[in-house]
């Protein structure tokens, strides 16, 4: 069976490519619930400058995220080459519509040929899962502000946040954890639990005070370039939102998407965002089409980067 970056059969990259198809779908059925004449007419405001603009915002997104990937296995040890290790970060995000982007450990097995070692690698994914979401949750609540509505969500996020953070660092709760689960099952589940544990003992080591910061500061400037881009958006399309109120509804969007768990958070995020844009004076078409091209151009966008970059290609060094 031929197959693409890393050894993903093509078959796979059927499956793919057909999941992106089925969401296409999905768009197009949520552009007809908010009116297809309306979100036509809202479109047509944007230009393909102006879409141009989104891309590259995404783009600063995608590579500020990979540089801490890549400083995060120059933790554990692992020097990979640029090329190689950019085809693999980004071949993860063909999987970003998995429930809670858990497909995105796709980069794991990728990385494996390669000499790292799964625990470190999927203690990298946790390390940057958790810096973004922090991320997100601070966009969100700079803009609480305005919308006390939403302080529940994100207090309880954040102290979930707190709680997982704290147990990270407690390597003496997680080994008691580790002995009292060896003892208590057997065979395949404690296999499973002995390996969560061990890839949350090695993630410690990315979560020192300074190495946190670095992560949160970072994610801050990578999800704030979309959230730029979509106040950007909404100003092309006539809404009359403030920064700070655009940053609130796109990170808030994103946190709802995070916590329904749905695949991408598809759905509970649009409909999040339909709303509030909407709660803004926004007539319902130009929320949907505003809804429905900033997800095009971050969470789409991401996806077919990640197709292509899981493509065949001829054999290269270091790839």
């Amino acid at each position: 069976m031929s197959e693409g970056a890393g050894g993903v059969p093509r078959r796979g990259m059927r499956a793919l490519l057909a999941s992106v198809v089925a969401a296409a779908g999905g768009y197009l059925v949520f552009a007809l619930w908010g009116g297809w004449r309306d979100v036509a007419a809202a479109l047509e405001h944007v230009s393909l400058p102006a879409v141009a603009l989104l891309l590259s915002l995404s783009l600063v997104n995608y590579g500020l995220r990979f540089a801490r990937w890549q400083y995060y296995l120059a933790r554990f040890g692992y020097r990979l080459p640029t090329f190689a290790s950019l085809r693999i970060y980004l071949g993860g995000f063909a999987l970003t519509t998995t429930p809670g982007k858990a497909g995105e450990a796709l980069r794991c097995v990728l990385l494996q040929p390669h000499g790292v070692a799964y625990p470190h690698s999927l203690a990298a994914l946790l390390a940057e899962r958790l810096g973004d979401l922090l991320a997100i949750l601070v966009m969100a609540g700079l803009g609480l502000s305005a919308y006390p509505q939403g302080r529940m969500v994100v207090v309880v996020l954040a102290a979930a946040l707190a709680a997982v953070l704290l147990l990270i660092q407690r390597r003496s709760w997680l080994e008691a954890l580790d002995r009292y689960l060896r003892r208590r099952f057997r065979g395949r589940v404690a296999a499973l639990a002995a390996g969560a544990i061990e890839t949350v003992l090695h993630s410690a080591r990315l979560f020192s005070l300074p190495l946190l910061a670095f992560s949160v500061l970072l994610g801050l400037v990578a999800w704030g370039a979309e959230g730029v881009a979509f106040h950007y958006l909404a100003q092309v399309l006539g809404a009359d939102l403030g920064l700070r109120t655009a940053l609130f509804i796109y990170a808030f969007s994103m946190l709802v998407g995070a916590v329904s768990f749905l695949p991408g958070g598809l759905g509970s995020a649009e409909l999040t965002m339909v709303t509030l844009l909407a709660l803004n004076g926004m007539p319902h078409g130009g929320a949907v089409a505003a809804t429905v091209l900033i997800r095009l151009t971050t969470l789409w966008f991401a996806v077919v980067l990640g197709l292509a970059a899981l493509l065949p290609v001829r054999a290269r060094p270091g790839v």
